[in-house]
């Protein structure tokens, strides 16, 4: 099954990036929207991984304390993706690294670009008018806990599962 490990975005944050999302289909961006439902912080992709429950595992040996993130305000792009950007985080920045590093560890093997937290909002964007003055509510959230998740290919796209997670500690 085609996993990966995430930060599950509160309804607040969520509204925000569908009204940032509202307005680059305003400006007549087509491709593929990120559905609402699976909107959500990648800390480390898996990909086809047989054993969830040892990665669970993993994940529950890494102990932290809640920490916040935040929406910066802006839109970016890989390419022909567009994301919305976050606020620098030094604590989500030291758990990705950790968590990396604890996979590595236990051999799990995950995709090892280097960590650049965003949220994708469209890809295969298309337009002939720009999204950088789309500008996003500075909404923020404590995270307080780390999912795992399945992601499921069909008709309409994407599904995201989650199949367990990682609480603080508190």
């Amino acid at each position: 099954m085609r996993l990966f490990i995430a930060i599950l975005l509160e309804d607040h944050m969520k509204r925000a990036l569908a009204d940032a999302q509202a307005a680059l289909r305003s400006r007549q961006y087509t491709g593929r929207y990120s559905d609402l439902l699976n909107l959500h912080l990648t800390l480390a992709f898996i990909g086809d991984h047989s054993d969830p429950d040892y990665i669970l595992e993993v994940m529950e040996q890494l102990a932290f304390q809640p920490f916040d993130i935040a929406l910066n305000g802006y839109i970016g792009n890989f390419g022909d993706i567009l994301w919305a950007g976050l606020e620098h985080a030094p604590a989500l920045e030291k758990y990705a690294k950790q968590l990396r590093h604890c996979l590595a560890e236990a051999r799990i093997p995950f995709d090892k670009k280097n960590f650049n937290p965003h949220i994708t909002l469209l890809r295969n964007a298309h337009s002939s008018r720009t999204f950088s003055d789309v500008e996003i509510a500075r909404e923020h959230m404590t995270v307080q806990r780390i999912s795992l998740m399945r992601s499921d290919f069909g008709k309409h796209g994407a599904a995201y599962t989650e199949l367990g997670s990682a609480a603080c500690e508190t």
